[in-house]
């Protein structure tokens, strides 16, 4: 596995988070959308494939209440 160089990654608070202080953040690098909780930005951080990223959002979209 090759470490993802995030060194130069634009983080920003998710659209998705609430503002009740559970947010992510995510950024775009080398070809993944990686993502952090924002409370521990040192700590560990997911990367997904664009297109498993895009399921993931239209699947929050599908059972989010209006």
């Amino acid at each position: 596995m090759t470490a993802l160089d995030l060194t130069r990654a634009r983080w920003r608070t998710s659209s998705r988070s609430v503002g009740n202080g559970n947010c992510v953040e995510v950024a775009a690098a080398a070809g993944r959308v990686a993502v952090r909780d924002s409370k521990d930005r040192g700590g560990p951080v997911l990367a997904f494939p664009p297109s498993a990223w895009r399921a993931f959002v239209t699947g929050i979209d599908a059972v989010r209440p209006d």
